[in-house]
């Protein structure tokens, strides 16, 4: 097993990129993380996954996140639509992967939807706390998020993660919390999505609820597998890494 942490270059910004080796023949799992993640906040879980699993991992920071570089200007409300269409299949191109597993969460997760959806090849899809479309819930809980980062609580969580944590969070909370971002919705992509697909879900998670699980069992053409959580958050592979990781490979070994 081998880790290398690197950096590629795509439309002259620097991603951040770790890749987790193990020469395995099976699909390799690309984590897209959440809002506020990077390649760091994911901590050991990829690893953890990558040894259940015996696959390759490939993680990496989204533009503004990590030490990825900074964004120039305000994160665009189309910013998931642009990680699925343009650094996603840049990123696959330049490690020359051809099928792959996705394993996103919450914003990560929608970019895998949208990915799959858009007719980019994928073996499965593994979504932890999914958005498809907005929720007063999840409103309420970036809102809170803002006043935990105002009084300078979250800021200091955050940190150690990420090298423009200003940049980093009020990209992603300008987006949500815009009046435009209200009408966000990516369900018209879920009718083209034919392959597994792995559904994961905190019951008191923050920032969705069921619904969001709903609507991709209604409208994918693909086998679900669903999950609900209990006595759990919106980041069930942090509260629960054990459980979490065991469905993963149950998943992995039998799709």
């Amino acid at each position: 097993m081998t880790e290398i942490n690197d950096f590629i270059y795509i439309n002259g910004f620097k991603i951040e990129i770790k890749t987790i080796l193990r020469n395995s023949n099976l699909e390799p799992i690309i984590f897209l993380h959440e809002g506020l993640g990077s390649v760091s906040l994911w901590k050991d879980f990829p690893l953890k996954v990558s040894e259940a699993t015996n696959r390759d991992v490939i993680l990496y920071s989204r533009l503004g996140m990590g030490r990825s570089s900074p964004l120039k200007e305000n994160r665009k409300l189309s910013y998931m639509h642009d990680e699925a269409n343009i650094y996603l299949p840049e990123i696959i191109k330049y490690l020359n992967l051809s099928e792959v597993v996705l394993l996103g969460h919450s914003d990560g997760a929608s970019i895998a939807l949208i990915y799959a959806g858009n007719g980019y090849l994928t073996k499965s899809l593994i979504l932890e706390a999914p958005h498809v479309f907005v929720e007063d819930i999840s409103i309420r809980g970036v809102s809170i998020a803002k006043k935990m980062w105002n009084n300078r609580d979250l800021k200091e969580k955050l940190t150690k993660y990420h090298e423009d944590i200003e940049g980093a969070f009020n990209g992603w909370c300008n987006a949500w919390l815009s009046k435009e971002f209200k009408k966000w919705n990516i369900e018209d992509c879920l009718q083209n999505i034919d392959v597994p697909i792995m559904l994961i879900q905190g019951l008191n998670d923050e920032y969705g609820s069921l619904k969001q699980l709903d609507s991709i069992e209604k409208n994918v053409i693909g086998k679900t597998y669903r999950h609900e959580i209990e006595d759990c958050g919106h980041s069930p592979h942090t509260q629960y890494p054990i459980k979490i990781t065991n469905k993963i490979k149950y998943f992995l070994s039998n799709n």
